[in-house]
């Protein structure tokens, strides 16, 4: 019966700090926030790209023989593909007419196509004039080498048997996609989980904390704006992922189909997924919860906001510190661990196909929750609501050493 009271009042908490948020004009500013630097980095990538494909690249301009002028031509097809055409230069073929001097001179002021440097003579013993850089050098060094040892015979087609994955390479790929879900996690938390720090700031200025201290337990209200702010954390997620996916799939359609699948599936990752985002965010909002409210001005909110951040930081690094062994005593340290268990078992997913690690580490993190919040909420009772002691926790020291002095 007590426990549905506390359900109860929590609801109604989380319901009032929900709305007043979800529905406010601020929320709209909170969602287009993060979406700025993304519009932004497409318009200007759309830009430079738009640019670069008008831009026309520079080519190496060769004086000589129609024969090695032919061999020079495979030798570039070869190499471009070898590397994929990035960075080769470009080729053009220029019959001798008299003096090599202007001839040269007036390629070199040619704008249709620019013309970086002149290569003249034979192969076997060749000149090159122009205003190249060093690598440059070394390319057209490599195209003329390449050229003296083209064949005339016709090069071989390889066979080739295609395998859809084999283990080394499912494993690499697998490791990438936990890694990128763990840093995907942490920049979410990081994002959301930080304004909890400032929650009862505004309640306990205008006194209503102490109103809705007496009306409900204390543990209601730190339950109640807990799961309102993940609730609203989870409506901006929601949003984000939908404006990201639209975007790929108008922008990049084949970009989705390269991700490497997780070891436990994708319908079953990205539940997971969703599933340790809650309880990652609420290990953490409940700790950042207790720990503002002790905070009673914005600016004691700022100065706590460093040493919180940098605590997640931290976090991170632990659970991503075993990720690519999951026997390890790392891995292992950094599941047992509650703040970074999520980040653990996030990166298990998609290495392990086993799914009890995953009840068992969502019993325990469900556990935790319920711990931190009982210690805050008891915290916050006796030091700010005055029912114990009556001083926050960093001012009693002082207040106990002060003097006393007497008339």
């Amino acid at each position: 019966m007590k426990f549905r009271k506390l359900i109860a009042s929590a609801f109604v908490i989380g319901r009032r700090d929900f709305t007043a948020t979800v529905f406010s004009k601020a929320f709209l500013f909170f969602l287009l926030g993060p979406l700025f630097p993304i519009l932004i980095g497409g318009v200007f990538g759309g830009i430079g790209a738009r640019v670069a494909s008008q831009a026309e690249r520079p080519v190496l301009a060769f004086i000589g023989s129609a024969a090695d002028a032919d061999r020079l031509e495979q030798a570039r097809t070869q190499i471009d593909a070898g590397n994929g055409d990035a960075g080769v230069v470009g080729l053009q073929a220029v019959k001798p007419s008299g003096d090599l001097a202007a001839q040269t001179k007036a390629l070199l002021a040619t704008t249709k196509p620019p013309v970086m440097a002149v290569l003249s003579g034979p192969l076997d013993q060749p000149h090159l004039t122009g205003a190249q850089d060093e690598d440059q050098t070394r390319q057209i060094a490599l195209l003329v080498n390449t050229a003296r040892t083209v064949s005339t015979i016709k090069p071989v087609e390889l066979s080739v048997t295609a395998i859809a994955a084999t283990s080394g390479r499912t494993a690499s790929t697998q490791s990438l996609t936990a890694r990128a879900a763990q840093g995907l996690l942490f920049v979410l938390t990081l994002l959301l989980a930080g304004m909890l720090l400032s929650q009862l700031i505004e309640e306990k200025s205008n006194k209503v904390i102490e109103v809705l201290a007496a009306a409900v337990p204390v543990d209601a209200i730190f339950l109640g704006k807990l799961f309102a702010m993940l609730a609203m954390s989870l409506v901006g997620i929601a949003v984000w992922a939908t404006v990201a996916v639209i975007a790929v799939v108008w922008f990049a359609p084949g970009a989705l189909s390269g991700l490497p699948a997780p070891a436990i599936g994708w319908p079953g990752f990205i539940a997971l997924g969703i599933v340790y985002f809650a309880m990652c965010y609420l290990l953490i909002g409940a700790a950042f919860l207790g720990i503002g409210a002790q905070a009673s001005t914005v600016r004691e909110v700022q100065t706590l906001s460093m040493p919180v951040t940098m605590s997640q930081v931290v976090i991170f690094a632990i659970a991503t510190a075993g990720a690519d062994n999951l026997t390890g005593k790392a891995a292992i340290g950094a599941a047992i661990f509650p703040l970074s268990s999520p980040y653990a078992m996030v990166a298990r997913a998609a290495l392990s196909p086993l799914w009890w690690p995953h009840l068992v580490a969502l019993a325990w993190q469900i556990l935790w929750v319920a711990i931190i919040l009982r210690v805050a909420s008891g915290v916050f009772r006796r030091s700010v609501l005055k029912s114990g002691g009556g001083q926050k926790w960093w001012r009693r020291g002082k207040l106990k050493s002060a003097p006393v002095h007497s008339e």
